[in-house]
């Protein structure tokens, strides 16, 4: 690993974090609304057959985005595990160490999959696109920080946040979550940037 500091995550002050994702309206109104990350009604879809690990650990579907890509936990556990995102398009990796990492993400980024593979100045136009195309954007990150009973001294900056998601998608720990499709042939990197573009 490089010597890069994992930011703090957010933790569960009042218990787990995928029942308030998926029964507080708050929290579902921004995960699900704007970070693409429904965890409501995880079978709703459902992984294609043949889709999994080349470890063969088991991948565990929690939540989907929009389109039915996937967000799996990998092995046995709870919340703590590893986080998987699977893609329609032939796209897969490991996004994080855990969902308290992954709500962490989606609270500062919640535009990662662009985020991650661009340079700072890129970044910023990406992000005051999102800002401008959700208007009560802050307000309903603040509702759903509440509903998770964070503050937003408890995050951190969305720099650290999209170099933490390249080093765990990148870093060496990534090449024990391979994923293959129903061909048996690896997936393409989800996040293909090196870090040096944070």
């Amino acid at each position: 690993m490089s010597d890069f500091t994992p930011p703090a995550v957010v933790g569960a002050p009042h218990g787990d974090l995928l029942p308030v994702l998926r029964a507080d309206s708050d929290a579902v109104g921004y995960f699900a609304g704007i970070a693409d990350l429904d965890a409501t009604d995880p079978a709703s879809h459902e992984l294609e057959d043949g889709v999994e690990l080349t470890s063969g650990a088991p991948l565990e579907q929690f939540a989907r985005a929009g389109s039915g890509d996937a967000f799996c936990f990998v092995g046995e556990g709870g919340e703590e595990r590893p986080v998987v995102y699977v893609s329609l398009d032939g796209e897969a990796g490991l996004v994080a160490l855990g969902l308290p990492e992954l709500v962490t993400l989606c609270l500062v980024a919640p535009w990662w999959q662009e985020g991650a593979e661009l340079t700072g100045e890129e970044l910023r136009a990406v992000a005051d696109e999102y800002r401008q195309s959700v208007p009560d954007f802050d307000l309903r990150r603040e509702r759903a920080m509440r509903a998770l009973g964070l503050e937003a001294a408890d995050l951190p900056s969305e720099a650290e946040a999209l170099a933490r998601l390249v080093e765990v998608s990148r870093g060496p720990v990534a090449e024990g979550f391979v994923v293959t499709g129903a061909d048996g042939d690896p997936l393409a990197a989800l996040v293909a940037a090196p870090a040096d573009r944070i």
